[in-house]
């Protein structure tokens, strides 16, 4: 197995997703696009994990390196390869499926409740997601499905907070990866985007919920051992 992954920017880093990896002996390399770092030769790669980042999906004026990052991912899609990516990387799978990525009606920032889909609930493949979980949010932005993909959950501020393709496809509005230090570090790092808004909370209401990092690692940890096994 070779187990690749996409960073943004230094803040957004693999959370709980870390200590998994190093507790199943997966080594992990990691293509750095804020330092410039290469795209990894195609065939060396089995599973690719997409972060998450400020950016959006379509700003290629900005950062230039997306342009050939949306083609490795559309490549190793239809080469077979287990793709799984997390709030900005979903949405570039998004956009690399050809399919609509846009603002969101309204921005979701904090811990609010996400809603299993009812094509998700009969399906066993998205059996590691429970009916209701609340999740931490940081987006503006939100995608259509993509062709063949299947709606994975809901929440009031948005229709699709996540698909999937088989068991190998997987996309994530929301960061179930999320451990307290990488709270801290959105929080340090993007305090300009929280503003008011009905699904936006303040820093202090972020911080202030303690009891939900074990849950969304729970289910982290069992999306992560189904993708790998597929």
């Amino acid at each position: 197995m070779r187990f690749h992954v996409f960073q943004h920017v230094p803040f957004e880093g693999l959370g709980s997703i870390q200590g998994w990896a190093a507790n199943a002996n997966l080594a992990t390399r990691i293509t750095r696009f804020f330092h410039n770092e290469p795209l990894p030769p195609l065939p060396e790669v089995t599973h690719l994990i997409v972060m998450g980042g400020p950016m959006g999906a379509h700003d290629d004026h900005r950062f230039p390196w997306l342009v050939e990052e949306k083609r490795f991912i559309r490549d190793a899609i239809d080469a077979g390869k287990s793709v799984l990516g997390i709030c900005l990387g979903a949405q570039l799978m998004a956009a690399a499926l050809n399919t609509p990525v846009y603002k969101n009606a309204f921005p979701e920032i904090g811990w609010f409740p996400i809603h299993k889909s009812g094509e998700a609930r009969s399906d066993e493949t998205a059996s590691f997601l429970p009916s209701s979980l609340t999740v931490f949010h940081w987006h503006g932005d939100t995608f259509d499905l993509p062709q063949g993909a299947r709606c994975l959950a809901h929440s009031a501020a948005c229709p699709h907070q996540g698909f999937y393709i088989g068991r190998r496809i997987v996309g994530l509005q929301f960061h179930l990866e999320t451990t307290r230090e990488s709270l801290d570090a959105l929080i340090a790092n993007c305090a300009d985007e929280i503003g008011e808004g009905p699904f936006v909370q303040p820093a202090a209401t972020m911080r202030a919920v303690t009891d939900r990092f074990g849950p969304n690692q729970k289910v982290m940890k069992a999306l992560l051992e189904q993708w790998v096994a597929a």
